[in-house]
């Protein structure tokens, strides 16, 4: 069972559907009990770091879910949720992440071209970085997935294993051990998005 984590900020229908597309059994909830129980972790998110990081911290769920991590129990981060999984996020003020990999989440506009909208919103290819990681096992380099952010994942070079060209090379997904980020939408990313579900879903 995949335990998809309710603490008010997610796309949490979306990402149910899609894990149902592929056949997978998820539990959205807000249970300690069902996260050490759950089999694989899904921790989303949609909105503001520090924002975030506060309802994390006040229900006890970022803590739940270090310690399942920390236990070597897939995890995956996926937007916001994939910045929160980094130690410091500066957006309105520095907040606490979780600390899972190490690096820091600041402003796409500080690297991007001034003519560059902000969000960066849409389709563009993945490159991978290094040896294919097992979450793109059944996609290809250069598939597209969607994307929605105005915020990116820096000094983290030891945990890339995508980036994606919107100005400049930005971070599209990181991994250390068994935790796993992707800063473009999965579950709105079509075909490829579902594949790369089911690869997580497969990991041991």
């Amino acid at each position: 069972m995949i335990a998809l984590v309710d603490y008010g900020v997610g796309n949490l229908f979306s990402l149910k559907s899609s894990f149902d597309a592929i056949g997978e059994s998820v539990l959205v909830t807000n249970k300690e009990s069902d996260l050490k129980a759950a089999d694989k972790i899904i921790l989303p998110g949609v909105g503001a770091f520090g924002d975030a990081a506060k309802k994390l911290r006040e229900t006890g769920l970022g803590e739940i879910v270090k310690f399942e991590a920390k236990g070597g129990k897939p995890l995956m981060g996926i937007c916001l949720g994939m910045q929160l999984l980094l130690e410091t996020g500066y957006e309105y003020g520095a907040h606490e992440g979780l600390g899972l990999i190490p690096g820091e989440v600041r402003p796409i506009q500080d690297v991007i071209p001034a003519n560059y909208k902000i969000p960066h919103i849409g389709w563009n290819p993945l490159q991978f970085v290094g040896e294919p990681s097992p979450i793109f096992r059944y996609i290809q380099e250069g598939d597209c997935v969607y994307f929605v952010h105005s915020f990116y994942a820096t000094h983290c070079d030891a945990s890339v294993i995508a980036t994606a060209e919107y100005g400049a090379p930005l971070t599209a997904a990181v991994a250390k051990d068994n935790v796993y980020g992707c800063q473009f939408h999965p579950e709105k990313s079509g075909e490829v998005g579902l594949k790369i579900l089911k690869a997580f879903c497969e990991l041991k």
